[in-house]
C-alpha cells in the first residue's frame, strides 16, 4: 500500500457531494497529526486491545486504524506505548470508536489520533474481536482498503472506485 496526502474533508465534501461518505461521530482529535489520511485496517473489540497490539506490530505502510470499540469509554483501547509503536511501524493513524489514554504524550507524537474520549483504565488483554472485518458506526461502514481521510471537520471515506 501506499502512503495517502491529507486533503481537507470540506474540500473532499465539496468535490464529492453525497458520493463521500461521512461518519456522523464527532471525534476529538488526540495526536499531533490534525489531519492524516490512508487506506483502512480495522479491528473490531470492546474493551480488550490485544488484537490492537498485534497488529501494530506489523508494517503499517501508510494505513490508519479504523478501532470499533463499541462507543465504550469503559477501558481505554490506544495509549503512547501504542503509538510509539504504530509510529515505528509506518501507520498514518488510529481512530478509535471508544477511549484513548496517555494524552499529553499522544500530543506530542506526529501521528493521527482520533477518539470518543478518555480514560486511565487499561482494557482486557484476552484477544477477543476481530482484525480486518467490516466495521459499521456513524452511518457508514469502514471497509479494509477504503481511503479514509480525517481532520478537524470529520472522519470521511472517499467513494468506492
Amino acid at each position: 500500500m501506499q502512503t495517502t496526502a491529507p486533503v481537507p474533508t470540506a474540500d473532499l465534501a465539496d468535490q464529492y457531494g453525497d458520493q463521500l461518505r461521512v461518519c456522523d461521530v464527532q471525534f476529538t482529535s488526540y495526536g499531533a497529526l490534525r489531519s492524516f489520511a490512508g487506506p483502512v485496517r480495522t479491528v473490531s473489540c470492546r474493551d480488550d486491545n490485544a488484537l490492537l497490539h498485534e497488529l501494530l506490530r506489523t508494517p503499517g505502510e501508510g494505513c490508519v486504524v479504523v478501532i470499533d470499540g463499541g462507543a465504550s469509554l469503559r477501558a481505554t483501547l490506544f495509549g503512547d506505548r501504542m503509538a510509539a509503536r504504530a509510529l515505528s511501524n509506518g501507520w498514518a493513524g488510529v481512530v478509535v470508536h471508544g477511549a484513548v489514554r496517555d494524552t499529553a504524550a499522544l500530543a506530542g507524537m506526529e501521528l493521527g489520533v482520533q477518539a470518543l474520549g478518555t480514560n486511565p483504565r487499561r482494557s482486557a488483554k484476552a484477544g477477543a474481536g476481530t482484525v480486518d472485518v467490516p466495521v459499521t458506526f456513524g452511518g457508514v461502514t469502514f471497509t479494509p482498503g477504503d481511503i479514509l481521510h480525517a481532520d478537524g471537520d470529520g472522519t470521511v471515506l472517499l467513494p468506492r472506485a
